[in-house]
């Protein structure tokens, strides 16, 4: 039998054949004891972010600590090619970040353990002798209005408790957005630093063939220096992609955890479009079901509008103690007064009045940042859907009509020069233009799949942490 219950046991044995006070007292500390005795929750609140999450992300969290078999199912993920959905995945299990993130909810179920329990009962006692006179006072007090007052104290925490839960799954949302935009850049900046790779190629191939052809007498000088001066701008546009291709791999790293970025298989190219654009309804309908923002501020407000009750319920007396308590004057061989000690503030200086007020004022506050946040996660659907629609328009432009017009063009101008209809110096240059629609298009693409990410992340919280500018740097 543990200790709460042998405690409760005496406190009902005492009870029995004393005072009806002594009753009643007794019964109170029955039930304190009760609340005492609730203890932590086997998974200290992550089941809750892990469904959470499973809902939102289809996807797990978990401590390496508390999961052996985290490092293994790194490895295998990290072992390929990473797509965007194992890159979240990856985040999800290793950023320490993240991982410190998750004391929180033991923080917040501490408070609500200790929100169940009453202080600890004060024992005090007066000792006094003269010339064989003694005067004993021993007393045993325990806060009974913190008892009258747990049931409310602990209805906050717990709302708190369920906010800090909601609080920490947007966390988690918040890192699987930035890590989907780190990746759609990262992936991007791969993909034209082999386009650029392939460009300079080309390049010093062409301004080799105009100085062997300017030695002949086939070529003026003129046209030789462009030539050799197009293979020199494409040499420092290999060089900035390579530089914005570590920058980028450097920051995916981060987000996923890792302390070596050269571990990191990246795909070569990004994802097609997708056929066809989701619809603004659908997403806003999504936006106020899920987004954890408005859900979690709307705890705030209901946690704070239960403090403002019990901040009226304590306005007057917030300290009343009582317990037994015996008193012996006179002789040590006389016997002990029995009675009760009972302690409690007067409000002579303090009415409360100041403390109602600042938790009415608290609560209000609450409730206009509600209708704000409201307000702003419309605008930021709208503007995230905006852009949405606007890049994927781009992005399918680049690539029905740009980027194929650009290709035919070059091979028309191929066969007006095999035919010896145009000059070399003119077709290196629908070259160039080809060239400069295909970066287009890369950077069209990478635009459209962070406007999609950032359109996902407005149906389940504020987009304003992780938005980008859309180019990438």
């Amino acid at each position: 039998m543990n200790i709460c219950k042998i405690m409760i046991m005496l406190c009902i044995n005492t009870s029995m054949g004393s005072s009806v006070m002594a009753r009643y007292l007794a019964g109170l500390v029955s039930l304190a004891l009760l609340a005492g005795c609730a203890g932590f929750s086997r998974d200290g609140g992550m089941d809750n972010v892990r469904t959470t999450v499973a809902q939102k992300l289809q996807k797990d969290v978990a401590l390496p600590s508390d999961d052996a078999s985290v490092p293994g199912h790194l490895d295998e993920l990290l072992a390929s090619s990473l797509d965007v959905e194992s890159a979240v995945q990856v985040a999800l299990l290793n950023n320490r970040g993240l991982q410190a993130r998750f004391a929180e909810l033991g923080i917040a179920e501490s408070d609500l353990v200790q929100a169940g329990r009453l202080p600890n009962p004060k024992f005090s006692m007066l000792y006094a002798r003269h010339d064989g006179e003694y005067k004993i006072e021993q007393s045993f007090a325990f806060n009974i209005f913190s008892l009258l007052t747990m049931p409310q104290a602990r209805k906050i925490e717990q709302r708190r408790f369920e906010q800090v839960q909601r609080e920490v799954s947007l966390d988690i949302l918040t890192l699987a957005q930035a890590t989907r935009q780190a990746w759609i850049q990262a992936v991007a900046a791969e993909q034209s630093v082999l386009y650029a790779a392939q460009v300079m190629q080309a390049a010093e191939a062409a301004a080799e063939l105009a100085r062997d052809m300017q030695k002949q007498g086939n070529w003026s000088k003129l046209d030789q220096a462009r030539e050799h001066g197009f293979y020199a701008e494409a040499a420092l546009e290999y060089a900035s992609a390579r530089e914005t291709q570590v920058v980028m791999r450097e920051r995916l790293s981060r987000l996923l955890g890792m302390t070596d970025s050269t571990r990191l298989k990246l795909p070569q190219r990004l994802p097609d479009l997708p056929s066809q654009e989701g619809e603004l309804l659908q997403v806003q309908q999504q936006a106020f079901m899920q987004r954890l923002d408005l859900q979690s501020m709307r705890l705030e407000a209901e946690a704070l509008a239960s403090q403002l009750g019990l901040s009226k319920a304590t306005r007057l007396v917030n300290v009343l103690e009582i317990g037994p308590a015996r008193v012996l004057e006179g002789r040590r061989s006389e016997a002990y007064k029995k009675g009760i000690v009972l302690g409690f503030e007067l409000p002579l200086f303090d009415w409360g009045n100041a403390k109602v007020k600042r938790a009415e004022f608290i609560y209000k506050q609450a409730l206009d940042n509600i209708a704000q946040a409201t307000v702003n996660a419309e605008s930021e659907v709208r503007t995230a859907y905006a852009r949405y629609h606007i890049r994927y328009e781009m992005a399918r432009h680049f690539q029905d009509e740009i980027v194929p017009l650009r290709q035919r063009i070059l091979q028309e101008s191929q066969l007006r020069y095999n035919g010896m209809l145009l000059s070399a110096f003119e077709l290196l240059a629908e070259a160039r233009t080809q060239i400069h629609s295909v970066n287009q298009y890369i950077n069209a693409v990478r635009d459209f799949w962070l406007a999609e990410s950032v359109l996902t992340m407005s149906t389940m919280g504020p987009v304003a942490a992780t938005e980008t500018n859309g180019r990438g740097k």
